[in-house]
């Protein structure tokens, strides 16, 4: 007989948000509402709003993988969408409407660098040709705050298999877009845009990581970083790089964006650890956003250490912690 041992911090499928509390028609009225506040008008402007032309739309909600649980509900549709770091449109949280002046059709990600199969795909016809599936995460920001989120998007590895990186690749480098245009955040000269991001081959295909499409069971919003964007549940979202052009195979490693910016404060690897204080504030608590400051401790690789510890065996003399 087999039994199997139910981990301490699995959650039931049941205790899921239903994904028609996301997009309700609030929010779209809200959305409407944001397209004004930054100045579009007109066709383009009405073309933008309309999400319900997603050609991908037909695709969620996506089958859930049930490997991945967690032991705390999940955080409500509408307060996961008006809490974003999305700097390109605003250094605060509130940027969801400014983030609807992002065109994300036609959209085309370039993949180049050390692989046997450089392309320039469009983005629908990525989406339709990877293994979608649900996962359920947690999120930590190195902000000592923290969300439990249903992504749908696919494993990188089956990225990886698909353009077939060289032996002599050891990092995968991603680029957003640079339009300051519709992202008056970029007009800031003071950050070194275009955002940038990287993980070694291994983290990438690392089965935990993943390009996210969609949120909720619907296709992911643009102030989630659409219509691509990643999520490495191990580490600080920081690294989690938004609306992605551009995807590079290197043998050297690169320089991310914070790294950049901050690098006595924001490392390379960004590895979650409750021991390892940002220099200005703590990492052994987090606030569950939206339970009216609730803390609760945070845990090594953010409870993702059974999956991914073994990466980090031989780096010890790095420092792998933000």
């Amino acid at each position: 007989m087999l039994i199997k041992s139910k981990r301490g911090w699995e959650l039931p499928e049941s205790a899921a948000t239903p994904e028609s509390l996301f997009l309700d028609r609030r929010s779209l009225i809200g959305a409407a509402a944001g397209l004004a506040a930054v100045g579009l008008s007109g066709p383009a402007s009405a073309q933008r709003a309309a999400d319900v032309a997603d050609p991908t739309a037909d695709l969620y909600p996506a089958r859930r993988n049930t490997t991945y649980t967690v032991e705390r509900d999940l955080t409500a549709p509408e307060i996961a969408a008006n809490y974003n770091n999305f700097y390109e449109f605003g250094t605060s949280k509130q940027v969801a409407r400014a983030a609807q002046a992002l065109p994300i059709r036609p959209w085309t990600v370039k993949i180049d660098g050390l692989v046997e199969k450089p392309q320039t795909i469009d983005i629908d016809a990525l989406i339709r040709r990877m293994p979608l599936e649900e996962r359920l995460y947690r999120f930590r920001c190195v902000e000592a705050w923290g969300m439990t989120v249903p992504w749908t998007g696919f494993p990188i590895k089956a990225l990886l298999d698909m353009v077939q990186p060289q032996g002599s690749a050891k990092f995968m480098r991603m680029e957003t877009f640079e339009d300051p245009k519709v992202a008056p955040g970029q007009k800031a000269v003071w950050f070194t845009w275009p955002y940038v991001e990287a993980l070694t081959i291994d983290e990438a295909a690392n089965d935990l990581a993943i390009l996210v499409t969609g949120i909720y069971g619907k296709p992911v919003p643009r102030q989630h970083g659409a219509p691509l964007r990643l999520i490495v549940p191990w580490k600080y979202g920081f690294k989690s790089v938004k609306s992605i052009v551009r995807i590079s195979f290197t043998a050297e490693r690169p320089v991310s964006f914070w790294e950049k910016m901050q690098a006595s404060e924001y490392g390379f690897w960004a590895n979650v650890n409750p021991a390892v204080a940002h220099p200005r504030w703590s990492q052994a608590t987090e606030e569950l956003i939206g339970t009216g400051g609730r803390r609760v401790p945070t845990q090594i690789f953010n409870g993702y250490g059974e999956y991914v510890a073994s990466l980090y065996k031989d780096r010890q003399r790095e420092r792998l912690w933000a």
